[in-house]
């Protein structure tokens, strides 16, 4: 299957799934499917930059990459429609809400660790896509703690793309103008 269908068919699947529950970007009227075509975005020009990278299996995981974190989409759908290597590396990029708060960005990034390196690279075209101007609704605190949870992503996936790094790194410092 070529990469264009590869999207189509993966959008149209998570598109659907991220309206069922109704989800909008944070302080906006935008459907949620906004965020996952801006990470794919990412991944796109990330594989132009990058060597020995397999945009077909990046890509995927970028648009599914929030399937199982928020909606009803299970690991066994995912793994019946897009098969067990995507299933598992957007299980890999689900926190786990069976743990505390605190310990599921670091729980996520060890799982990530063991992944492809393609995962690696959308957990950081998620966050440098996520580091726009905060939700009004975050206090000081809640930023900062965004920026850190940032440079720890950063720190831990040091190695997956060099590409990706770089822009995240810039994003971090950019983002510093939103915090009071």
């Amino acid at each position: 299957m070529n990469i264009q269908s590869i999207y189509q068919k993966t959008i149209l699947f998570a598109a659907h799934k991220h309206s069922e529950k109704n989800q909008l970007l944070p302080d906006s009227q935008l459907p949620y499917v906004v965020h996952l075509s801006n990470v794919a975005m990412e991944i796109l020009i990330a594989a132009n930059n990058s060597k020995e990278f397999d945009l077909n299996f990046a890509i995927q995981i970028a648009l599914l990459h929030d399937t199982l974190e928020d909606t009803a989409t299970t690991f066994d759908e995912l793994e019946l429609e897009f098969g067990t290597e995507i299933a598992e590396g957007v299980s890999a990029l689900t926190k786990n809400g069976d743990l505390p708060k605190e310990e599921r960005m670091l729980d996520s990034l060890n799982r990530i660790s063991s992944q492809r390196k393609e995962v690696w690279a959308v957990k950081l075209a998620d966050r440098i896509t996520n580091l726009q101007k905060p939700p009004k609704s975050w206090d000081s605190l809640k930023k900062r703690k965004y920026k850190n949870e940032a440079e720890t992503i950063l720190e831990k996936l040091k190695g997956g793309n060099q590409y990706l790094e770089n822009r995240l790194q810039i994003k971090i410092q950019e983002y510093e103008s939103h915090i009071d």
